[in-house]
């Protein structure tokens, strides 16, 4: 899939969030948007989730 398909997509679920959630169901669905986007950028990079599960855990020290 193109990027601009993906933009598409996440634009249409953004504005039927907005549309009828309202503007906190908006808001919700872009930052999880953006996390999800984040995380998959992240292991398309080479990352592992052994690398993420010890980030974590070094936040919690």
């Amino acid at each position: 899939m193109s990027r601009a398909f993906i933009g598409m997509i996440a634009g249409m679920a953004l504005a039927f969030a907005g549309y009828f959630g309202g503007f906190t169901a908006f808001v919700l669905v872009a930052v999880l948007g953006a996390a999800g986007y984040g995380a998959g950028a992240w292991l398309d990079d080479g990352g592992r989730p052994q690398q993420l599960r010890e980030l974590l855990d070094r936040g919690r020290r």
